[in-house]
């Protein structure tokens, strides 16, 4: 059997999957770090038994959520977490964010999001192949990002 990781463990987990700093921000692509976060996303967590427990959003769109504007890509895990009686309390979400300048291409893909949960009856594999044929794919490739970002937060 498995062990179930701690959500404690998800940050370096995925920095784990990704490489984190054996890249330069030259060679990332948003290809690779999409296959990385598709390997976090198969690992198994001791979460909640509830239906929003673990869930995983990929989304796209122009954000200007702590700077100047920027298309961002933004694979995302979120975690559910309970009080000390078992009743829900917040969530922690792991994000890899990618951002690129303003791109004539990138502003015509306008904004798109996309929630998978495990504990849905939707199948995992479906949902990532059904992103991975997004012809957003194919401007994404095309350009380098300007940063990348791996963080933690409590929402």
């Amino acid at each position: 059997m498995t062990r179930r990781l701690s959500v404690d463990e998800a940050m370096g987990l995925l920095e784990g999957e990704l490489g984190s700093g054996q890249r330069s921000l030259d060679d990332l692509v948003a290809k690779y770090l999409w296959l990385a976060f598709l390997r976090f996303g198969r690992r198994s967590f001791d979460i909640l038994d509830t239906p929003d427990a673990d869930g995983l959003l990929f989304q796209y769109g122009n954000y200007a959520f702590d700077g100047p504007p920027a298309f961002t890509l933004d694979l995302t895990r979120q975690f559910a977490i309970s009080d000390g009686y078992g009743d829900h309390d917040h969530y922690v979400q792991v994000h890899c964010e990618l951002r690129y300048g303003l791109a004539p291409s990138l502003e015509a893909l306008g904004s798109f999001d996309s929630w998978f949960f495990h504990a849905a009856e939707d199948d995992f594999e479906e949902w990532a192949q059904g992103l991975t044929e997004r012809a957003a794919w194919a401007t994404i490739h095309r350009l380098k990002p300007t940063e990348l970002r791996v963080y933690q937060e409590r929402v």
